[in-house]
């Protein structure tokens, strides 16, 4: 993406909002969320969406961590317009800025010592003051310090109060007097993560400034080196955070996990995006909104100001929600793999899609849907779970017999004749059609649960069907 250094025109600007993570670490559950809120605002006006991957933190930006985002972005389908934007990239940049401040006298060059601003800090705590830089070289002769290293600092406003309309919090007030002169260049010349994030939203065209409520405090400090620039200002909309179940912040206890934990426990992405949508943001009482929906729907009106409660239950309610809703050929596909982990066998696809109406509405994830697919491809004699092995004792053997004889004599293999012979076993050994299905399940399939018995001797066919019942009667 082509940088602009140059001011927007501020008149019917298009919406411009952009998503920017630290790559320290995966994408996690918080992040996703605030990536889904500037890629459904900019979709919403018909805008663009940003990336920006903030690597300034040179020790712990990695690049497993940048392949964790870039891939989770696009499995959740959040788009970007443009190429990413990499901040170390543009140091020179940030820095120009930073002498451009200095020479307009908005900036000065503070001398003070790691060892001079330890004793500040002390003395302040002492004396129970707001831990601050006391701005000694704000009004100093720079040629006082000589040739010692220095960092530059912006000469914020101190008089005064600066007010934000915040989108989601409303108003918000901090008087001048509450913020010091923050670092804009480090003594080795290198931008602070402040200034940077100031010159790349400018620079990248940024309207809307979309983020956790955690960044608000840096809203005020920023603000003011975008106005020491001349700059447009942004329109803010401050998320509040996302907590656990139990009100307290959320952590990995409650399921804040990267969003490749949650691909890999079976959630589709339209899934995962719903859940992120409605955690913070509302509209009526709908609780199940596709993508476009959310698209037509979404305003930074509808975010609430009170912190979410994550609920891993309520998301696994709505994954299952949305896998019966999926198109079979799809889910067969995304499954496929994982079945034939769990058999160590290949497997028939065409089967395994064929299977897909009756097994997607049992399962409330992938994992859950490959595990209840794997009896149609099991290698015999299948093995039997301790549970099924009990279906088989006692009298088992005598009705397993019977329906192994009654199947065998049917020509047409569809519900209705499969339906009318198991019956008929039933209704012979007097016994209810449940206490002929359990065995009948159990050697069949291994497990105590499964599809409707009629739909597991249909998918696994006549001959499959009947060697299995034999394997038992063996």
């Amino acid at each position: 993406m082509r940088l602009s250094a140059s001011t927007p025109a501020a008149a019917a600007t298009p919406v411009v909002t952009r998503f920017a993570p630290s790559p320290t670490g995966f994408l996690h559950i918080g992040g996703a969320r605030t990536a889904l809120f500037n890629w459904l605002y900019a979709r919403h006006t018909g805008g663009k969406f940003l990336l920006r991957i903030e690597d300034t933190d040179r020790a712990r930006s990695t690049q497993p961590a940048i392949d964790a985002i870039l891939d989770g972005m696009r499995w959740l389908g959040l788009d970007w317009d443009g190429d990413a934007v990499f901040q170390f990239a543009r140091a020179d940049r940030h820095a120009e800025v930073a002498r451009n401040l200095l020479a307009r006298g908005h900036a000065y060059k503070c001398f003070a010592t790691a060892e001079e601003l330890e004793v500040m800090r002390a003395e302040q705590k002492a004396k129970g003051l707001p831990l601050r830089y006391d701005g000694r070289w704000r009004d100093r002769d720079p040629s006082e310090g000589g040739d010692a290293p220095f960092v530059v600092r912006l000469k914020a406003p101190r008089e005064g109060e600066v007010t934000i309309e915040d989108r989601v919090q409303g108003p918000v007030t901090v008087r001048n007097a509450e913020l010091d002169d923050m670092v804009l260049l480090r003594s080795d010349g290198t931008p602070t993560y402040m200034l940077a994030v100031v010159v790349d939203d400018h620079d990248m065209g940024v309207t809307h400034v979309i983020r956790g409520d955690d960044h608000l405090n840096n809203a005020f400090r920023q603000l003011a080196l975008i106005r020491a620039m001349g700059w447009p200002e942004p329109v803010y909309a401050h998320v509040p955070l996302i907590h656990g179940a139990d009100g307290a912040k959320l952590s990995k206890r409650h399921g804040a996990l990267g969003v490749e934990a949650y691909r890999d426990m079976g959630l589709l992405p339209e899934a995962l995006c719903n859940y992120l949508l409605r955690l913070g943001w509302g509209h009526g009482d709908e609780e199940v909104i596709s993508r476009d929906r959310a698209i037509a729907l979404f305003d930074l009106n509808g975010i609430g100001r009170s912190p979410s409660r994550f609920d891993v239950k309520k998301i696994e309610n709505l994954n299952g929600i949305y896998i019966r809703d999926a198109d079979d050929g799809r889910l067969a596909d995304l499954v496929l793999p994982l079945v034939q982990a769990a058999t160590g066998r290949d497997v028939d696809a065409e089967l395994l899609r064929r299977a897909m109406p009756v097994l997607k509405v049992r399962a409330k994830d992938l994992n859950e849907l490959a595990v209840g697919a794997s009896f149609l491809f099991r290698t015999r004699p299948i093995d039997i779970e301790d549970k099924a092995a009990a279906l088989l004792e006692g009298g088992a053997a005598e009705l397993l017999l019977q329906l192994r004889d009654a199947l065998d004599g049917v020509t047409e293999w569809a519900e209705g004749p499969i339906d009318a012979a198991v019956r008929g076993v039933a209704e012979s050994a007097g016994v209810g059609l449940g206490k002929v299905a359990q065995p009948l399940r159990a050697a069949l399939t291994g497990r105590t649960t499964s599809p409707g018995i009629f739909d597991v001797l249909v998918l696994l066919g006549r001959d499959e069907s009947l060697a299995r019942l034999n394997d038992r009667l063996a």
